[in-house]
């Protein structure tokens, strides 16, 4: 009897109103999948924010992952990127399909950076693995910041007069002059975009691997925020949450030797793009954490 793929519900929340009809071709595609690459479904069905993932084996015996995702900008590059980038710092991709961004990918371990007890240690290791990954010219095709950085410039000045606080407005007028200095020279490098510590996972042929790229061509200054608001609360457990962001930032430039002056103009731009996103969802003032990392850097 075929297996029932059953979605999990966070998907279903994620996706009921944004993309119901394919969160309803679900089931139907990884049928499609399971047959054409003769896999087995061996576990439940896992979720990320916008994937369904399904523990599968080969008629081989090999173990892996099926990954079902709607093709969108994020996705339909993922399989160039991850086979772009050394095979010693990425999970490997086994099959795809461009046509629907459905990757098969090697089975790694359920463990993250974010497991890793000390936040330090993770911190480096996330940072020794982005040396590696931004070494990487983008290929042809890649999304561009420029182009993305230059689309924040553009919308700006519509949205920062939805932020009640004058000061927070001034703040993010400031962040658009930032990145507006930077853009002229957004850089040429094989980005990932969301380097923090879920998107890096235990394996057995490394110790490390990294997951999950929304590919982008451009400065690998960029990269360096994710780890400033996640793994927030052993931030804030070290009794000095200013000085905590300062050294973790420190820390990345140390091991990368990204310039100074780029990481803050290129993080001031990663701020002004989730306060972008924010307030064109209604918020009316900067995330608390967000304010956070901006008043320990540019204060």
């Amino acid at each position: 009897m075929p297996r029932v793929i059953e979605i999990p519900a966070k998907l279903i929340r994620n996706h009921s109103e944004r993309s119901p009809e394919w969160l309803a071709s679900l089931p139907a595609t990884a049928t499609t999948y399971l047959d054409r690459w003769q896999l087995s479904v061996t576990g439940d069905p896992l979720s990320g924010e916008a994937s369904l993932i399904l523990p599968v084996v080969r008629q081989d015996g090999t173990e892996a992952m099926l990954k079902l995702q709607s093709v969108n900008d994020e996705s339909e590059a993922e399989a160039l990127a991850l086979r772009s980038w050394n095979h010693d710092d990425v999970v490997e991709v086994l099959e795809d399909d461009p046509a629907t961004s459905t990757l098969l990918l090697e089975r790694l371990e359920p463990r993250t950076l974010d497991d890793l007890p000390d936040h330090v240690e993770a911190t480096r290791i996330l940072a020794e693995l982005l040396v590696r990954l931004s070494a990487v010219p983008a290929p042809p095709g890649i999304r561009r910041l420029a182009d993305i950085a230059g689309a924040m410039v553009e919308d700006a000045p519509g949205l920062i007069p939805r932020l009640a606080d004058p000061a927070e407005q001034r703040l993010v007028r400031r962040f658009v002059a930032q990145v507006t200095e930077l853009l002229p020279d957004s850089g040429d490098r094989l980005l990932h975009w969301d380097l923090h510590y879920y998107n890096v996972m235990a394996a057995q042929r490394q110790p490390w691997l990294v997951i999950d790229p929304k590919p982008l061509a451009g400065d690998p200054g960029f990269e360096v925020f994710p780890v400033l608001w996640n793994r927030w609360d052993d931030l804030v457990a070290t009794g000095d949450l200013p000085k905590a962001i300062r050294d973790r930032f420190d820390l990345m430039l140390e091991v990368t030797a990204i310039d100074r002056d780029r990481a803050l103009g290129w993080t001031a731009g990663r701020i002004l793009q989730n306060v972008l996103w924010f307030t064109e969802d209604g918020a009316t003032r900067i995330e608390a954490e967000l304010a956070a990392v901006a008043d320990a850097l540019y204060s």
